[in-house]
């Protein structure tokens, strides 16, 4: 594939054999007024987007930033739409098409309604047990967790998460860390038709804000944490935790589950409106005292490359186990992953049974702390991680397995939350011995500015540090494989799982990982065959 080629967008998913209902009683339930001839009209589906459109579906057309989803209604059409269900001003748009029009006062606000109706995916209705988990960091780590623990149960689980959606062990990768609500809604009808029987899905604060879970009734929601992030999207910190908090509501999940390791989980706990347990790790708390009140109290025993054992005291009992991943904060995710499944019916015995025949816990956490080196040379780490609090705990992770010095290599996402730049800047030069900057998703940024906030940033925490600026990436992982050696270790944060850089709307591909394997290979240093797909030829 070309540096300039496009790759393509995964697809939505969708039930093999949806049920069709009747356009006259969806108007009915919903419409605020009708256009055209409702009669004899049956949809199959249900979607925002006319590229995921499919014959026999409705198209839902909404007020975007620079223009009206009906000024795609003719597209829709040839497609195959069978109705739009848009606002008044959608409608004038839409009326030359000639498409029967259902109008709603908002149709972003009433989808998630609309698509548990058309997938019969409600409250109401019968579903797989469904997982949430929402919170700064950790969300994708709990969910991928949560998975692999089910699938050491001998559950069929599903799966949707920042790095990937997962139905009866089909992987497809994500768009979006929640996907928009009909498309969500059309998941989980696939994974009833597959017959999944619990589900793991990473629900951001954008989420709950713009509607994508709605309709949706979780039986357990889970908080990690909150920190500094996504301040492009609200106001203030006060503004994107109230955006987290509905998710406790008896209208969003039944049961909650709140890790205490940060000052908002005592918040979250006050303020939910379900019944809640709480989850508590004093070594790493912010209140080591409330930590260590918790409902479940995790400590933690041992730290390896390999992965972290913990041990876990509640209610139910104490187990002792390990989570494949280093950093207290993961066995903290784990923790709340465990409880998770308690709370969602799973039998402790069972759970701990499943553990302790297989040496620990089995999960793949893709780009998270993923280790790409050889049993040789430098160990080097790529993470998903690009928020101050994510860099501080994994930095601190790292350096606990490490003999040797740390270098820490990042970038700074551009058109989004810069507020943070200075904080990442400064974290990673204040826990790393080397600190390499270079490029992420400039988006349609300047890249040289954005390194420029980052330098700045670091040289005003550390003026004596050893700082050093590469660009592109692939040039910079090379420089830092240059710069460490046996017993170093190399922690490459942002990127993660990702196939993929944002440069001026387009998705160039690139893998970290793979990146660095063949920056290690080049250097001399074994590496580990590459087990992930990978957007480079082959140049062995």
């Amino acid at each position: 594939m070309s540096i300039e080629q496009q790759p393509s967008l995964p697809p939505v998913l969708r039930p093999a054999n949806p049920p069709r209902r009747e356009l006259s009683e969806l108007a009915t339930r919903f419409a605020r007024e009708v256009r055209g001839d409702l009669t004899g009209v049956a949809l199959t589906g249900i979607t925002l987007a006319t590229a995921d459109l499919r014959a026999g579906e409705a198209f839902v057309a909404i007020q975007g930033v620079n223009r009206h989803g009906a000024e795609f209604a003719a597209t829709a059409a040839e497609k195959g739409a069978v109705a739009i269900i848009t606002d008044a001003a959608g409608a004038v748009i839409a009326e030359p098409v000639g498409l029967p029009t259902v109008i709603v006062d908002d149709p972003r606000a009433v989808l998630g309604a609309l698509s548990a109706w058309v997938y019969g995916t409600g409250a109401d209705d019968e579903l797989p047990l469904l997982f949430a988990t929402t919170g700064t960091n950790g969300k994708t780590s709990v969910s991928h967790l949560l998975e692999g623990i089910l699938d050491q149960l001998g559950v069929v689980t599903g799966l949707s998460s920042t790095a990937e959606r997962h139905i009866a062990g089909e992987v497809i990768v994500s768009r979006l860390t929640t996907p928009e609500a009909s498309e969500m809604h059309a998941l989980l009808a696939l994974m009833r038709e597959r017959a999944v029987e619990a589900v793991a899905v990473e629900v951001s604060a954008q989420a709950l804000s713009r509607h994508r879970v709605d309709g949706i009734l979780f039986d357990v929601a889970g908080f990690t944490n909150l920190s500094h992030d996504h301040l492009d999207d609200y106001a203030d910190m006060e503004e994107y935790f109230e955006a987290k908090l509905p998710l406790f509501r008896p209208d969003r999940a039944r049961r909650g589950v709140v890790c205490l390791d940060s000052p908002s989980g005592a918040t979250v706990v006050a303020r939910a409106e379900i019944p809640v347990v709480t989850v508590g790790t004093p070594s790493i708390a912010a209140d080591p005292e409330a930590a260590a009140r918790a409902d479940w109290v995790v400590s933690i025993d041992d730290e390896r490359a390999a992965g972290t054992t913990f041990t876990m005291t509640g209610p139910a009992g104490v187990l002792t186990t390990t989570v494949p991943v280093i950093g207290p904060h993961m066995a903290a995710n784990a923790a709340l992953a465990i409880v998770m499944l308690l709370e969602g019916g799973y039998d402790w015995a069972r759970i701990v049974t499943a553990l302790e025949r297989d040496g620990g816990i089995e999960a793949y956490l893709p780009g998270r702390t993923q280790l790409v080196s050889g049993e040789a040379g430098p160990a080097v780490f790529v993470d998903f991680g690009h928020s101050p609090d994510a860099f501080e705990k994994t930095l601190a992770a790292v350096r606990r397995v490490t003999p040797g010095r740390v270098l820490m290599l990042f970038g700074a996402d551009g058109d989004r939350d810069a507020s943070k730049r200075f904080d990442m800047a400064r974290t990673a030069v204040e826990g790393s011995d080397i600190l390499v900057i270079t490029d992420h998703h400039p988006r349609f940024e300047d890249p040289d500015s954005i390194r420029a906030t980052l330098v700045e940033g670091a040289r005003t925490a550390r003026p004596d540090a050893e700082i050093h600026e590469y660009s592109p990436p692939e040039k910079a992982i090379v420089a830092a494989v240059g710069l460490v050696g046996e017993g170093d270790a190399i922690l490459w944060a942002g990127p993660g799982h990702q196939d993929y850089r944002d440069i001026r709307g387009m998705r160039t591909p690139y893998s970290a990982r793979e990146l660095a394997r063949r920056a290690l290979k080049a250097a001399g240093w074994p590496v580990p065959d590459s087990h992930w797909p990978v957007p480079y030829p082959d140049e062995d």
